[in-house]
């Protein structure tokens, strides 16, 4: 009873915060403080903030290493992108991203047992090719536009609907890591070995984590179609994938604190750097590389900032007193 209390609280407080951070970015519109093209730039950050930490969930939680995370967010952004056509409003949107989720993790699911029987290169590799059957499937579809893509797509991901569902994957993702079937995926990254002589069914944990991360890869996809408004096969390649992995090595593979800090950070790098034109992606590689550099681990590490470990400090602190 206790614990639930004291789970209650956390929570509570996390809810205060992402509804402090809510009201904090209203009042810098209203001010006039963010325009435009800063509001344009959150919605960029929150759509990579939950595409990478769907990855990381894979990479970082589950230990493989998937290459395909732009196959599974261009079904949702397909999905998402005929449904919202077709039907134009908030509702046309709900049935976009429940059933670019949905169909997303049906293909994971279907891909996922045979491919993470794999590790290592071959997953990588394995999962690269899905991703790109995907993307070519969608390249010779009618009912997708082929090459020419789709375009004219209502836009109705606002940054309110981006980072609600930014606040609600996030959720998601953090509560089944911290929960007994998230320490089951983890046993199995940490020792395949052990874990399944303790009783894990280690097909079943990687195929899991694999489907949930494939699931908001598809969120992240529907927002980018409904924020971007036009949307083609060429736009979910390989490259994509690699700047969905590129947040999450730089944030700190296993860490969920560190994906959000790695995506603001290049998101606003990627804001201040948009005056130097042509020389913008070689400045943007550059502070990559010495981030790596003098940061291997990544910016955080497996560092998490956690509530529970704050109130846990300050008790310790009032007892020794």
């Amino acid at each position: 009873m206790a614990n639930m209390k004291k789970n209650l609280k956390y929570n509570l407080i996390w809810l205060a915060i992402m509804i402090a951070g809510y009201i904090i970015i209203n009042v810098l519109e209203f001010a006039g403080i963010m325009g435009q093209f800063a509001e344009t730039t959150l919605v960029l950050i929150g759509i990579n903030i939950i595409l990478a930490t769907g990855l990381n969930l894979i990479i970082g939680f589950s230990g493989q290493f998937s290459l395909g995370h732009a196959g599974f967010m261009a079904i949702g952004a397909y999905v998402c992108a005929l449904i919202t056509t077709a039907i134009p409003n908030a509702l046309g949107m709900l049935l976009g991203l429940i059933a670019g989720a949905v169909f997303s993790g049906v293909v994971a699911l279907v891909v996922g047992i045979p491919t993470l029987r794999l590790n290592g290169d071959y997953l990588a590799i394995a999962t690269m090719g899905v991703a790109e059957i995907i993307r070519i499937i969608l390249n010779n579809l009618k009912i997708t536009n082929g090459p020419a893509g789709l375009y004219n797509i209502p836009m109705l991901a606002t940054w309110p609907v981006v980072y609600l569902l930014v606040c609600i994957t996030t959720i998601i993702i953090v509560n089944f890591i911290h929960s007994r079937d998230g320490r089951a995926v983890m046993s199995v990254r940490e020792d395949e070995i052990a874990a399944e002589s303790m009783g894990v069914n280690i097909t079943k944990w990687k195929v899991i984590a694999f489907v949930v991360g494939a699931a908001t890869a598809a969120i992240g996809g529907a927002l980018h179609a409904n924020y971007i408004q036009t949307i083609a096969p060429t736009d979910f390649g390989i490259m994509e994938s690699i700047n969905i992995l590129i947040i999450v090595v730089l944030g700190g593979i296993g860490s969920i604190t560190g994906t959000f800090v790695a995506a603001v950070v290049l998101g606003l790098l990627d804001m201040i750097l948009q005056n130097f034109g042509t020389l913008r992606m070689v400045l943007y590689s550059l502070a990559l590389i010495l981030i790596m550099v003098f940061k291997p681990s990544g910016l955080l590490g497996t560092w998490e900032l956690s509530i529970r470990r704050l109130f846990t400090r300050k008790s310790k602190t009032k007892g020794d007193a």
